[in-house]
């Protein structure tokens, strides 16, 4: 194992999903079925939220969510930065504007407190992202949201299994979207899924993933879905049996994977702190992350030592570019963001998912220890 090269992620598919999926395969059923249904019912006996939509991406589920929450043209959301790119080409899908909120310079998630400060006249929705699988400051941010009267989306893309007060991420806010892309804590090679808060807003957006028709619905009136009235325009955003096969298998594994993940970072934690040259996030009592990755600062040239690190075998990585720096947000960058600042300049990312065991993460603190210890 030590011989081997660690990424920063990889693909978690076992080998138990083979049967079922050859099944489904040559079911002579493949678009959305029964195991659609299946996997939306198991997703709510792991998240606990009952009004759940499984998707074709975590994109489609947050361009849904935009289309819940009414946002459109005119409109503006604020967002963070620090992101996959797809979270804020979602909202300029809408043709609403971005707004730039800063970040923790620490852990890099949203600051709730300038949130309260771009809120205008026009702010239709907050878009929060979970850095990493750390939850934001959930509480402090609905507050906002609440007494403006706006909506919160959160992009929990690296979230799967995470917790806030107790809860699972999937319960707090309004909308809340999951990726079940490759790498991601489960995938179904490729899916999302969206949390709704309340019953219309899931009847709507069950209707919106599927061109705008209740696959569901009876009437006397008609006898195939092609018959009923379509009240508003809809997508493809719908999830295939083949994807929920794999899905439903992938849930079996899920504790597993966080819990190793979660693991991972408790080591992490305990043998870098006391490095001069390494700062960590700090954790809350109250918030229980997921670590997709795990993110610490560092007081060296991030280039170097992720060559360093490459060069050992160990796939370290920023993960994210700030989105603000690309040409295509160009025309919503105004005004500075100190935390996005001193956030991406000395913060990298080192891998902590299911399959660095315990020889490996030794591995990978040791040659930490061993860069800074040459300085």
């Amino acid at each position: 194992m030590l011989n081997q090269f660690l990424p920063l992620f990889k693909v978690f598919m076992p080998e138990s999903v083979k049967e079922p999926l050859i099944q489904t395969l040559f079911s002579g059923y493949i678009g959305q079925g029964g195991k659609v249904d299946k996997f939306e019912k198991e997703l709510f006996g792991y998240i606990g939220n009952r009004y759940i939509l499984s998707l074709n991406s975590g994109t489609s589920g947050l361009r849904l969510a935009l289309r819940l929450a009414h946002v459109g043209p005119g409109d503006e959301v604020i967002t963070t930065p620090m992101t996959c790119t797809a979270t804020n080409m979602a909202i300029i899908d809408s043709g609403a504007k971005i707004i730039w909120a800063d970040v923790h310079p620490v852990n890099g998630n949203i600051d709730a407190n300038d949130i309260k400060r771009k809120i205008s006249k026009r702010t239709k929705a907050i878009m929060i992202v979970h850095w990493g699988g750390y939850p934001c400051d959930i509480e402090p941010i609905k507050e906002i949201a609440t007494k403006a009267g706006i909506k919160v989306i959160e992009d929990a893309s690296h979230a799967m299994g995470a917790s806030y007060n107790g809860i699972k991420i999937g319960n707090h806010t309004d909308y809340v979207v999951f990726s079940l892309q490759a790498v991601k804590h489960i995938t179904t090679v490729d899916g999302g899924i969206l949390c709704c808060q309340r019953a219309s807003d899931y009847e709507r957006g069950k209707r919106l993933r599927w061109f705008g028709i209740d696959r569901k619905l009876k009437d006397a009136n008609f006898r195939h879905e092609c018959e009923q009235d379509i009240i508003e325009c809809g997508y493809k955003f719908h999830m295939n049996d083949i994807c929920a096969t794999i899905g439903i298998e992938q849930l079996k594994y899920v504790d597993k994977i966080v819990q190793q993940s979660c693991s991972n970072a408790e080591f992490y934690t305990n043998e870098l702190k006391k490095i001069d040259k390494i700062a960590l996030i700090p954790q809350l009592e109250n918030r229980k992350g997921s670590y997709l990755f795990y993110t610490l600062h560092i007081s060296a040239n991030i280039i170097d030592f992720s060559n360093y690190m490459f060069s050992k075998g160990i796939m370290v990585s920023q993960v994210h570019s700030r989105n603000d720096r690309f040409t295509c947000f160009k025309p919503f960058c105004n005004g500075q963001l100190p935390g996005v600042d001193e956030f991406t300049r000395s913060m990298i990312c080192i891998p902590s998912g299911w399959w660095i065991t315990n020889e490996s993460r030794i591995k990978i603190v040791n040659e930490i220890k061993s860069y800074f210890g040459r300085r």
